[in-house]
């Protein structure tokens, strides 16, 4: 198997034919050109990972070739030999994104450990442009499911933003989506080579909000031993996503509109301003203009905020959707399970899309888990639904039947979870506290 493709660039025909034979020998596919036009064609007609190319060419400068060629395939590297070392050329050379520069004759041993660093250097872009590829799919447009008149809508809004930088309010309920959203529209952007930074404000209290967010430095408060970047630090250059952005206090607010307006900052405990380059999507499921009457919402920031807003529909409103979100779900949660289900049954699908979701997306995805969890064969039925959502139980079950399905549930939803009793209560869509007194109630130990 070939080490890689190497392209010799040179009009002496026996140094040419010379360095192929020992190129070859160490393992890479070699093609030869004598000149910059022929070289041109065969970089358009064949894959070349590197290039060794004189300096001094019939027709044409290897040092503007360097440049020319950086531009139409950036995955390529090139070393340029010369006959007479030049300071100048040296420098030009790896100005125009030459990997480096080397003399003809003097330093011919540099030549096989050259390539390999090149070669080294091609396969680690490949790496990383391939990851890319896969992380832009991941989170990009195509990943938001659904074929519903309102959910494409709020995708083509999103499609049409995304190049730009303008600043993105996303509205919507809980669980719509919305974080996928800004993902996909951070993706979409020319900052996608850039870091995505993602908050929830209502996690934090005000001071530690602060923090986070803008950053701090050594003693400003106590505990502060050393210097800390925010989150807007960080995202510089990328996006920085604020979701619940309606439970941020007012105070830190201002210090927002700062950077919408400035693109500059303050360190809690500094005293000069940071510059930054940060695209700001936001995301709320409050009325703002509800929370400005109140006081607890800047008129100002909401509508620096409310550039281009966005609004995400509810589960309810995209009932048409409901079954292709939970064959997503289902394909997931059965490969991670190690699981053969392959079909939901007519009746689990009609009780899916007769319930209200409150919880949306994210209440469907927790109940399929669960679901998946529960099942025992290839299909899932309305018995591997929560008892809220399947069809009530006939009149002659007694309550001691309810508490035994309880427990029996409760123990595989524990096992599932290895024990972990925080993910265990909200799969089960209770509180930790419930679980604990259902554990004692029906004396289930964590391990069992």
């Amino acid at each position: 198997m070939d080490k890689g493709k190497i392209l010799i660039i040179d009009d002496e025909e026996q140094l040419r034919s010379l360095l192929s034979r020992i190129i070859a020998l160490e393992g890479f596919a070699v093609s030869e050109a004598g000149d910059l036009k022929t070289a041109s064609k065969l970089l358009e007609r064949d894959h070349v990972d590197v290039i060794l190319c004189d300096v001094k060419l019939p027709d044409g400068s290897g040092v503007d070739f360097a440049k020319d060629t950086r531009l139409k395939f950036p995955l390529v590297e090139i070393i340029l030999l010369t006959a007479y070392a030049n300071v100048g050329d040296g420098v030009q050379a790896m100005k125009n994104g030459a990997f480096d520069y080397i003399m003809k004759g003097d330093d011919n041993d540099k030549v096989i450990p050259l390539l390999f660093k090149a070669i080294e250097k091609v396969q680690l872009q490949k790496r990383i442009q391939h990851l890319e590829q896969q992380i832009g799919k991941r989170y990009g447009f195509e990943n938001i499911l659904g074929g519903s008149p309102i959910i494409k809508e709020s995708i083509e809004l999103a499609k049409k933003v995304a190049p730009t930088d303008t600043t993105v309010l996303l509205l919507g309920e809980t669980g719509t989506g919305k974080e996928v959203f800004a993902q996909a529209i951070h993706n979409g952007s020319k900052r996608s080579g850039k870091l995505f930074m993602a908050l929830n404000c209502s996690a934090f209290t005000k001071e530690l909000l602060e923090s986070e967010i803008f950053g701090h430095k050594a003693g400003a408060f106590t505990g502060a031993t050393r210097d800390k970047r925010g989150l807007i630090e960080e995202a510089n250059g990328g996006t920085l996503f604020l979701d619940e952005i309606g439970e941020m206090h007012v105070d830190l607010q201002s210090k927002l509109l700062r950077v919408l307006e400035t693109n500059e900052f303050i360190k809690v405990g500094d005293t000069k301003s940071t510059k930054v380059n940060v695209r700001i999507i936001a995301a709320t499921n409050r009325d703002l203009k509800d929370e400005i009457k109140e006081g607890k919402f800047r008129e100002d920031l909401y509508y620096r905020l409310n550039v281009f807003a966005i609004k995400l529909p509810s589960l309810k409103e995209r009932e048409e959707d409901i079954p292709v979100l939970a064959e997503n779900f289902l394909k997931v949660f059965a490969e991670k399970t190690n699981k053969r289900i392959t079909m939901m049954s007519k009746e689990f699908i009609n009780r899916l899309q007769q319930q209200e979701w409150k919880g949306n997306i994210r209440e469907l995805k927790n109940v399929i888990e669960r679901a998946v969890i529960l099942a025992d064969g290839p299909e899932l039925k309305t018995e591997y639904l929560p008892l809220d959502i399947k069809q009530p139980l006939s009149g002659n079950s007694s309550s001691f039947d309810l508490a035994d399905i309880e427990r029996s549930h409760i123990q595989k939803v524990l096992h599932y979870t290895k024990g972990n009793k925080t993910r265990a209560a909200e799969l089960l869509g209770i509180g930790l506290t419930t679980l604990y007194r259902k554990l004692d109630e029906y004396k289930i130990s964590a391990g069992e």
